[in-house]
């Protein structure tokens, strides 16, 4: 029995949680989004965009065959450009010198020199090499073939666009394979795998999760600069667009005929990327998740230690 020396208290209340509002960001949040609004309304209710004449043509034949060519070309330039890369990356991580030489020289060239020169240089390749000849050197040659039938537009388009970006994508291979410790490769070659199941099992696997995130953000800058093409004439979107206002004058409409497919092309591979990270990134975010669902609750800290070890006793 309680004597009245020490009487028992009740708990003290938890205190109460109070979140503290920024007054500042509210104020920022809200001139951002009237600033918005305004450069929306003043866009849409522009009538000198011409949204009459961009709804005729959004969906015309011209455009549409011209957002084909666009796909098409960003799809060859990126498989022809990364297969380039993935070899040129693999001969900077050799050992031998030659090799490195030569990688190093090549993606020096081409990331030095700007796209729209290359474009121009592999459009006009006809003046330097009039007939390309296959053969044995010190013998006749096998083939002889035309350089201006086989250097169309197109044929231009997608050398100068297959070798810029192999440059980039064997800097991204490279930095993503020499990212995977060498401890792996060195267990698999103690293991006796073969150099190439090393590279096929354990290295590539694991740099696919540092490779794909650049890899996806190279592929949009290719569908944008596929729109230099048509300085060669070549009939992609942006040259569509241009074949347009040329013969009816409506400029801006035509612009933004382009800007909107763009942003729309843009969109859909932006929402493909975060698909593929989320699948290349499966089992390295479960740490984090499973000490969250491990942690105490709030309600286990106000208990003692004694109801604790006898919760856990009946568990």
């Amino acid at each position: 029995m309680p004597s009245q020396l020490d009487p028992v208290t009740a708990p003290a209340p938890a205190p109460a949680v109070v979140v503290p509002r920024n007054v500042k960001q509210i104020i920022l949040s809200a001139i951002v989004i009237i600033l918005a609004l305004v450069i929306l309304l003043s866009i849409f209710g522009n009538e000198r965009f011409g949204w009459q004449v961009i709804g005729a043509y959004l969906f015309s034949t011209i455009i549409l065959t011209g957002i084909a060519n666009t796909l098409l070309l960003t799809f060859l330039c990126m498989i022809a450009g990364t297969l380039l890369g993935a070899v040129i990356a693999l001969m900077k991580l050799s050992s031998s010198p030659p090799l490195q030489w030569i990688a190093t020289v090549y993606t020096w060239i081409f990331r030095g020199v700007p796209l729209l020169v290359l474009l121009l240089f592999f459009f006009n390749l006809a003046a330097l090499f009039p007939q390309l000849e296959l053969g044995i050197p010190g013998s006749a040659p096998l083939i002889t073939l035309n350089a201006n039938e086989i250097i169309s537009p197109f044929m231009a388009a997608f050398l100068a666009l297959s070798l810029h970006e192999s440059a980039y994508m064997a800097e991204i291979i490279r930095s993503g394979i020499a990212a995977v410790a060498k401890g792996q490769s060195e267990a698999a070659h103690a293991l006796g795998m073969k150099p190439l199941k090393v590279i096929q099992r354990i290295i590539f696997p694991q740099a696919m999760r540092l490779i794909v995130p650049p890899t996806a953000n190279q592929v949009i800058t290719m569908l944008k600069s596929t729109s230099l093409v048509s300085v060669l004439a070549l009939s992609d979107l942006l040259y569509s667009a241009q074949i347009v206002y040329s013969q009816n004058y409506q400029v801006i409409p035509l612009l933004a005929v382009a800007t909107i497919w763009y942003l729309i092309l843009v969109s859909i591979l932006t929402w493909i990327q975060s698909r593929v990270e989320r699948v290349f990134n499966r089992g390295y975010g479960e740490k984090g998740k499973r000490r969250k669902k491990i942690s105490p609750s709030p309600s286990n800290t106000s208990k003692n230690p004694s109801a604790i070890a006898e919760e856990d006793a009946h568990v």
